[in-house]
């Protein structure tokens, strides 16, 4: 039955459902370090925002970590008026707790030898082949890659632009 139900409905009004459940998990933050999260940048500007991050709020006590002394004391000098700015945006911290925080890198960075090591136009990994386009001996691995050797994928490309 309900199956049935949504092959009656157009996309837009499926998309508005998705769209109005995604607002309601959204709303359902407020209060919790999930919302805090979200409104970070309004309530705490910019500067702090990028530089401490909520960690934990419990008690009506919100834990900030900072990885460096200088945002940590600009925390504590702010800590009157981020309360109130806090409580402006609905969240009722009565205090603020600032600890050392290192955040962890949620995209790991490949180091320049790890890049190399893979790149495709290596010929002593990936060998070399004639390219399909220019006949021109060129590295497997861009072959395999772009279906095409580099000079041809930069025409390619130049063509794409001018488009």
């Amino acid at each position: 039955m309900i199956l049935e139900n949504l092959k009656h409905k157009t996309k837009e009004t499926r998309e508005q459902s998705i769209y109005a459940c995604l607002e309601e998990i959204k709303s359902s933050w407020k209060g919790n370090v999930g919302g805090l999260i979200q409104d970070w940048i309004e309530i705490a500007g910019e500067q702090l925002a990028f530089n401490c991050t909520p960690l934990n709020i419990q008690n009506k006590v919100l834990t900030i970590g900072a990885s460096h002394p200088q945002w940590r004391q600009a925390l504590q000098y702010n800590r009157l008026e981020l309360i109130e700015s806090l409580r402006s945006y609905g969240y009722q911290i009565k205090e603020i707790r600032i600890r050392q925080h290192y955040p962890i890198d949620l995209v790991s960075l490949e180091s320049e030898k790890e890049i190399w090591e893979k790149h495709p136009s290596r010929t002593d990994k990936t060998g070399i082949i004639d390219c399909p386009f220019c006949k021109v001996p060129s590295p497997k691995g861009e072959v395999r890659l772009w279906g095409k050797c580099s000079f041809c994928r930069r025409k390619e490309l130049r063509i794409n632009l001018k488009i």
